[in-house]
C-alpha cells in the first residue's frame, strides 16, 4: 500500500470528502440553530406602529426589523454609489 502525498491512498483520499462532511455538519448546525432560534422567540408581544397596534410573535418582529434592515443598507448603498458616479464624472 503505497501512500499518497496527503497519507491517504488515492482510493481513500476519493471517497473520504473532510470539506464536504464539514460542509453537511454545518447546514446541520445552522438549521438547528433556526429551529431553537424560532421555539424559544414564539412569546406573543403586541408591537405599537405610530397608527395601530399588532400582536405577533417574537420572531416576526425580528424578522420585519431583520427586512427593514437589509432594505434600508441596499437602498443607502445604491444612493452612495451613485453619488459616487456624479462626483467622479
Amino acid at each position: 500500500m503505497k501512500l499518497g502525498r496527503r497519507g491517504l491512498d488515492p482510493e481513500m483520499r476519493e471517497t473520504f470528502q473532510p470539506r464536504l462532511w464539514l460542509t453537511v455538519i454545518g447546514l446541520v448546525l445552522i438549521g438547528a440553530y433556526i429551529v431553537a432560534f424560532i421555539a424559544e422567540n414564539n412569546k406573543r408581544v403586541t408591537v405599537h406602529f405610530v397608527v395601530l397596534s399588532a400582536q405577533t410573535s417574537v420572531i416576526w418582529v425580528i424578522l420585519l426589523a431583520l427586512a427593514i434592515g437589509l432594505a434600508g443598507g441596499l437602498l443607502l448603498s445604491q444612493l452612495v454609489r451613485r453619488r459616487g458616479r456624479k462626483e467622479r464624472g
